[in-house]
């Protein structure tokens, strides 16, 4: 552990009020209490989840079927007393039910825009790898600009939160359209599932025979979230944490400098700029959550692989020899010295 001293910020004006950390911290405990109380087990998801709030991010979860995507996407909205929809993605889904359309009324002569389930500060598009590239491309505008056009017309999303929560199962083939490169680039980070222990499969099933995964009231409100927001935009990163990201940033572009020409020639692609600008959000996020008003070089590492697992590409190579970005990725940040 690096001397954290060196990471505290000099600052303060822009510093993180005693007000404004106990504030967080108490909203921070609340979330995760909620979710804990709603899904067993998966705490990495309860990380990611909870920290893309925090930074304003949206999220994509991958596992195979019957691993709690839905279930705690729908538990970490729920937490919060706000507007939430959920969009089942299907070959047959089209562009006009997720963003609106205009409807003609004969009788006036005018149309009338009807606005579509985008329209919420929660969005769950359930196995969004289900719809045509068409209709994915319909969230484009939506998740990253904020708006989108109805009959040529702009419409602002929720002026205050705005979060996309998507799931997808990456096993099945059929009836199915990868998510793009620029599609995936939206999301501020990915988390993948895995199989839960024997005993949290115990409790999963005890806690479904007591009934325990009904909703319940939420724990707060937009306004708390949005504050927590522009607190986390106050934690102090310092140069040498932007410096330290910007490096792996520029490893997953030429990763044959880090990890030789072997290993370095799975990786087709790297990361965008969108990639460095996720990562200092992420981590702050994460240093809040971990009690720190100043982020550090381990929030970067944690934070590392769902920033970066869907912004390399790599060859066919490495699916050939059963390489995965996760491997590539924590062999890279292995390799950069820290700070």
């Amino acid at each position: 552990m690096s001397d954290l001293t060196q990471y505290e910020s000099r600052e303060g004006a822009n510093a993180v009020s005693d007000e404004e950390f106990a504030y967080s911290q108490k909203i921070i405990k609340d979330l995760s209490d909620y979710y804990s109380s709603k899904v067993v087990g998966q705490e990495e998801l309860r990380r990611s989840l909870i920290a893309a709030i925090i930074a304003d991010g949206h999220i994509l979860i991958e596992s195979v079927p019957g691993l709690a995507k839905t279930t705690a996407a729908k538990a970490i909205s729920d937490a919060v007393d706000g507007q939430f929809s959920r969009i089942q993605c299907t070959p047959d889904l089209l562009p006009s039910d997720i963003i609106g359309t205009q409807i003609y009324h004969q009788e006036t002569g005018k149309f009338e825009t009807i606005f579509g389930p985008v329209f919420a500060n929660f969005v769950l598009l359930d196995e969004v790898n289900r719809s045509s590239a068409k209709t994915q491309s319909a969230m484009l505008e939506a998740m990253q600009e904020r708006q989108v056009t109805i009959g040529g017309v702009t419409y602002r999303m929720p002026e205050d939160i705005f979060i996309v929560i998507a799931t997808q199962n990456p096993i099945e083939q059929e009836g199915t359209y990868p998510l793009s490169e620029a599609q995936t680039d939206r999301f501020m980070i990915k988390e993948t599932l895995t199989y839960p222990s024997a005993a949290e499969e115990i409790r999963i099933m005890e806690m479904t025979e007591a009934k325990a995964f009904r909703k319940t009231p939420p724990v707060m409100t937009i306004r708390d979230v949005d504050l927590v927001q522009d607190i986390a935009e106050k934690v102090y990163a310092d140069a040498a944490i932007k410096r330290y990201i910007a490096e792996i940033i520029s490893a997953t572009r030429m990763p044959g400098n880090i990890l030789g020409k072997e290993r370095g020639d799975y990786i087709r692609i790297g990361s965008s700029p969108r990639g460095a600008i996720a990562f200092l959000r992420i981590a702050k996020a994460a240093a809040l959550m971990h009690g720190r008003r100043f982020v550090i070089p381990e929030d970067v590492k944690e934070m590392s692989r769902p920033v970066l697992r869907h912004r390399i590409g790599l060859t066919y190579s490495a699916y050939a020899d059963g390489v995965t970005p996760d491997d590539l990725i924590g062999e890279l940040v292995g390799k950069i010295n820290t700070p």
